[in-house]
């Protein structure tokens, strides 16, 4: 059954936003009030439960190494047993960088090895050697979308993650590292969990993935009214253009 209202869940917001993550969530509040379509943002902070049956969008950032820690305790703690339900339940969960790597089994820095709520089939480990930095482009094969569209962004991580076997990843990249520098793959996807790099932030370069997002979690089978995306489309064009990619 379709929903009426965006019911977003942001986990930690004042801890894993380094990559302005609140950006992304201005994209979706904005596109869905553009639309007549009621939207509320409620942060979920360090010590509180999360109630897997209140949002049917849960967004997770990125943050710094001590914060990500302290996060990835509490996210065990308090918040994973609420993420997986909900994730069961169909409700869409995206992370980003810091927030991809929680969402895995576990990261791994030297000696130590931070659990993960292993919502995604993936490993990520501290390299040694040179963060992978830069403009990036991949192309995607989301359920509804054209095959081969492209997400462009920006990425910055010294983590190295690797997709399990059986593991799906988000797209395949086009110009930039992707997830390891050497698999090809960038991000996962299982069902609607998504965890991805790219930010930048992510959704104002990439306003058909926010509608995807937004489609999939209010369960709008017919898609949602179309905007007046000039601009978008231009943002978009010059996030392509960026990675060194012209966008079809």
């Amino acid at each position: 059954m379709a929903e009426t209202k965006l019911r977003i869940g942001a986990l930690y917001p004042d801890q894993m936003n380094i990559y302005a993550d609140r950006g992304n969530i201005a994209v979706l509040s904005n596109r869905c009030k553009w639309r007549n379509i009621e939207v509320s943002v409620t942060s979920v902070g360090i010590g509180e439960a999360l109630d897997s049956e209140q949002f049917n969008l849960i967004y997770l950032g990125g943050g710094q190494d001590e914060d990500q820690r302290r996060c990835a305790a509490d996210l065990i703690e308090n918040k994973r047993a609420g993420l997986v339900a909900a994730a069961e339940n169909g409700s869409v969960v995206v992370g980003v960088c810091g927030g991809y790597q929680l969402f895995g089994h576990w990261y791994e820095l030297g000696e130590e090895r931070i659990a993960g709520v292993g919502l995604l089939d993936v490993e990520t480990t501290r390299s040694n050697g040179p963060r992978l930095i830069g403009n990036v482009a991949i192309a995607t094969a989301l359920p509804g979308c054209p095959d081969g569209a492209l997400l462009a962004g920006f990425e910055n991580h010294g983590g190295r993650t690797r997709l399990l076997e059986g593991a799906q990843p988000l797209g395949s990249v086009v110009s930039g590292h992707g997830n390891d520098g050497s698999s090809g793959n960038e991000g996962c996807r299982a069902g609607n969990v998504i965890g991805t790099y790219l930010h930048g932030p992510l959704l104002p370069a990439n306003s058909w993935f926010a509608d995807w997002l937004i489609a999939a979690a209010l369960r709008a089978g017919d898609g949602l009214p179309q905007l007046d995306d000039d601009l978008e489309e231009r943002a978009h064009v010059a996030a392509c253009r960026a990675a060194g990619v012209k966008p079809d």
